[in-house]
């Protein structure tokens, strides 16, 4: 069976015309900029009557090229894309293979956007966010990644091999490498290691996107928690200030002096996780979601004993059994659930990270949520609150917090970007993932002793990582042009 191509038989199609396409762009590009330099900026002539009339002259006509030829280098990407989920794998190669098996994600992403577009009015900020193109692009690329999670780790689709599996003499082997003595007919794109094999012989492309699994479930997760805290102890620190302030930015403080990757080294490290630090830590900060939003309810509904007594208890049992499930793991040093009530089991290694990255997050959220109430309590709605005789619970819950959710969910995005880069480095260093995991910055780190002879195994995870990051931080920049224009 012979080896893919990058483009396959189509690619004798497609591929000159790529790249007279992209030749073309790159020149209009330049000519576009030398003429900036040297005539006039392209302005539209307003007439007499009131009248517009449109700038037709070199520098509109060089823009406009350069635009039309960037959107048929875009349609050329999509025919690759498109032709590779419904031709063969020899007729579309790598790429088209690849979008082929990307196939559920593509399909998720259509829908959401055509969905989210035909309704954006119906759906206050997130609505206003496909207004923005910067926050539609970052939008696009972090739910690629959210659903490429989602497909793997609950469908098991999309990824082609076992992520820890080695195939005999698959090691270090280039993209779209055939399996040996696989069956084309039986084993469909699960005959080729499309990105290639690592120094492992294990499939880069499986484990790319295996790997994804793991950073969409602690990032989001662990920033979230992480503000559950610092909204938590912000809102009353900013709110009454006095000796509560001066304790808490005292201790925010005293953990924000440490540098984040040595504070990380120190909590993860095989000695400090022996000792059970961690597991404790995991037991105190686990308990704030839990604090959030029974004071969250209970304030909304304080009025209404009726209604809030059996909500607040049912809410309250079935965070508190999530809370003993997280918290209680077999052999460690917290087992206080038995087997038959434990709803999951997290690993220790990944218990240990997602701790790890709350405790670090939490005090920076803390500052910003407690600069954000000590601002808006001088509002005069929160005046207004006060005179009605609401309680000091209900105005930092609904009367500032709901008014400080801009900058916040803007740091939010940027947070689990932060969080990311953070959970790559620990890879990188091979610290609270175990050394077989396929997270990204394991197999960065995995891929870098060879880099300069086989680049695939770290290129593909690295431009992964990237793209994520590059993703939410666009998204925190749509989010922040919408959220300004309230």
């Amino acid at each position: 069976m012979e080896n893919l191509t990058w483009t396959g038989s189509l690619g004798s199609i497609l591929d000159p015309v790529f790249q007279i396409v992209a030749v073309v762009f790159l020149l209009l590009v330049a000519l576009q900029f030398v003429t900036s330099l040297v005539l006039a900026p392209a302005s539209d002539k307003i007439n007499s009557d009131g009248t517009i009339t449109l700038d037709r002259g070199p520098s509109a006509l060089i823009g406009m090229a350069v635009r039309y030829s960037f959107l048929a280098l875009l349609a050329i990407c999509l025919a690759y894309l498109i032709l590779g989920m419904v031709l063969s794998s020899e007729t579309t190669g790598i790429i088209g293979t690849v979008s082929a098996q990307f196939s559920p994600v593509w399909l998720a992403l259509v829908v959401t956007f055509l969905l989210s577009i035909v309704y954006k009015r119906r759906l206050g900020l997130y609505g206003k966010l496909f207004d923005s193109m910067i926050g539609m692009i970052g939008f696009g690329l972090v739910m690629f990644w959210v659903y490429t999670a989602l497909f793997v780790g609950l469908f098991d689709l999309i990824a082609t091999q076992d992520p820890l599996s080695q195939l005999s003499g698959m090691k270090n082997k280039l993209p779209g490498t055939a399996v040996r003595g696989a069956n084309p007919e039986e084993c469909g794109s699960a005959c080729y290691y499309l990105l290639g094999g690592d120094n492992l012989a294990r499939d880069v492309f499986s484990r790319m996107v295996t790997g994804s699994v793991i950073v969409i479930v602690i990032a989001p997760f662990a920033t979230l928690f992480a503000f559950m805290v610092g909204i938590t102890l912000g809102l009353p620190a900013g709110y009454f200030g006095g000796r509560l302030d001066t304790g808490l930015s005292f201790l925010a403080n005293l953990i924000l002096a440490f540098p984040v990757i040595l504070l990380f080294y120190l909590l993860v490290t095989p000695e400090i996780v022996a000792t059970g630090i961690p597991n404790y830590m995991g037991m105190v900060l686990f308990v704030f979601p839990i604090i959030f939003v029974g004071v969250l309810l209970n304030s909304r509904y304080y009025t209404r004993p009726k209604l809030r007594n059996p909500l607040l208890a049912g809410v309250l049992i079935g965070m508190f059994w999530i809370y003993l499930s997280g918290i209680s793991s077999a052999g460690s040093v917290i087992d206080v659930l038995p087997g038959t009530l434990d709803l999951f089991n997290i690993p220790g290694g990944i218990l240990v990270v997602f701790v790890s990255v709350v405790f670090v997050n939490s005090p920076t959220v803390f500052r910003i949520v407690r600069g954000l109430a000590m601002d808006i309590q001088t509002r005069d709605y929160v005046a207004a609150a006060q005179t009605r005789g609401e309680g000091p619970w209900y105005i930092m819950l609904w009367e500032i917090l709901p008014n400080a959710r801009g900058p916040l969910i803007v740091d939010f995005c940027l947070r689990i970007g932060y969080t990311t880069i953070l959970l790559g480095t620990l890879g990188f260093f091979g610290l609270g993932l175990p050394p077989e995991s396929p997270d990204w910055g394991t197999t960065i780190n995995d891929g870098r002793k060879l880099l300069s002879i086989y680049p695939h195994p770290a290129l593909v995870p690295a431009f992964s990582l990237l793209s994520l990051v590059l993703g939410l931080n666009l998204l925190a920049d749509g989010l922040r042009e919408e959220s300004l224009r309230d």
